[in-house]
């Protein structure tokens, strides 16, 4: 992932009067539309995550894929549907750009790839108990990473397996403490310890975002975990939460919730990071696998969330052998011009905080949600 510096947030007063209905037009050419202004950047102090509150105890052993804690509370904008929220104005300018005619490809599954000596098919991830040590990371961009110890465990799980040269990220979720320890471009130390790019240490039970400007271990400054297809909650018939992708090329910008760019290109006609996109309400789902049908409503409710410079509508997962990748594909029926960019502004309440509002939908006016207990 190239790294660079920014903020952007957009102001949601200047799109309030296109809020009147949901379908408003798709948008208009990128040319003829000014690059929105900049965002004041907010300066935020490098302090550990505040200690979270008591929970009951788990059990020691944790299931494959079943979590102990809930991945953000429920207003938490990766949990918080978007299916009436108004069409962005650039809608078609990002479509364009992404690839509207460009197919989808579920970027996880079973087994290894590539066949011969390749990793796992996704973003792993490991549950992790309190007690778990920690140990010593180095990281490239230290001013832009949380400090350590992290609690990653002897023969971690690692994105395209222990000798893959890809983004090679590990995520940890630890439990009862309900914090998530991500980490990009991770080698080991014969000392114990991991050379890393960057790492974040989220806690679950929060809103919080990174400093703005802050990347993460993605480009976008956001979590990883949160964004993955899992298999439990695709066996269990339903996603509550966004998904993960990837683009090409994308905006020297960043949009709520997002909090960091990896582009110096400036035209608006390429997404910013974080932009959600979702699966349009008319496409019809039926004909496919039922856990397919799982993953189509939730790009239809909840969306997708461009997350990291990759391949065009690549959408992430968490590897799992009871995946079959024959039916994952059916994901590839899928191109851009199934979906439309969405303006997830009305659903802000603070620049610096992933809470997000719950809608009058008559009005499209913001309303704040009780925090979840």
């Amino acid at each position: 992932m190239v790294r660079y510096r920014a903020g952007l947030l957009l102001a949601f007063l200047l799109l309030l009067p296109a809020f009147a209905c949901r379908g408003i037009p798709a948008a208009t050419p990128a040319a003829a539309v000014a690059a929105p202004p900049a965002a004041p950047t907010a300066t935020l102090p490098l302090t550990a995550p505040p200690a979270p509150p008591a929970v009951p105890d788990v059990p020691e052993t944790v299931a494959a894929g079943e979590l102990p804690c809930p991945l953000f509370p429920t207003d938490n904008i990766w949990n918080t549907p978007i299916d009436d929220l108004p069409v962005h104005p650039l809608s078609d300018a990002y479509i364009d750009t992404v690839g509207r005619d460009v197919t989808f490809h579920p970027d996880f599954g079973s087994g290894i790839w590539p066949p011969e000596d390749g990793g796992p098919i996704g973003i792993p991830f490991v549950v992790v108990p309190a007690g778990q040590p920690g140990v010593d990371v180095s990281f490239y961009y230290p001013d832009e990473s949380d400090p350590g110890p992290y609690p990653i465990p002897p023969d971690p799980p690692i994105e395209g397996g222990p000798d893959a040269d890809g983004d090679r990220h590990i995520l940890i979720l630890q439990a009862e403490t309900c914090r998530l320890y991500e980490v990009y471009d991770a080698w080991p130390r014969e000392d114990g310890g991991w050379d890393v790019g960057s790492g974040a240490i989220w806690d679950l039970r929060a809103n919080n975002l990174r400093p703005d400007g802050w990347t993460s271990a993605d480009a976008a400054g956001l979590p990883i975990l949160p964004g993955l297809v899992r298999y439990d909650e695709v066996a269990a018939g339903e996603i509550n939460h966004a998904l993960r992708f990837t683009a090409p090329e994308t905006q020297q910008a960043a949009v709520w919730p997002a909090r960091h760019f990896a582009s110096d290109l400036t035209e608006v006609r390429y997404p910013p990071m974080g932009q959600r996109y979702r699966l349009r309400a008319d496409y019809d789902v039926s004909g496919f696998d039922p856990q397919i049908q799982v993953i189509l409503r939730a790009m239809q409710r909840y969306g997708i969330i461009l997350a990291d410079n990759g391949s065009p509508w690549y959408v992430s997962g968490a590897p799992d052998e009871r995946w079959d990748n024959d039916v994952l594909h059916q994901l590839d029926q899928l191109t851009g011009d199934d979906f439309e960019a969405v303006d997830v502004r009305p659903l802000q309440i603070h620049p610096d905080s992933a809470q997000a509002a719950l809608l009058d939908e008559s009005a499209y006016l913001p309303t704040v949600v009780a925090p979840v207990p």
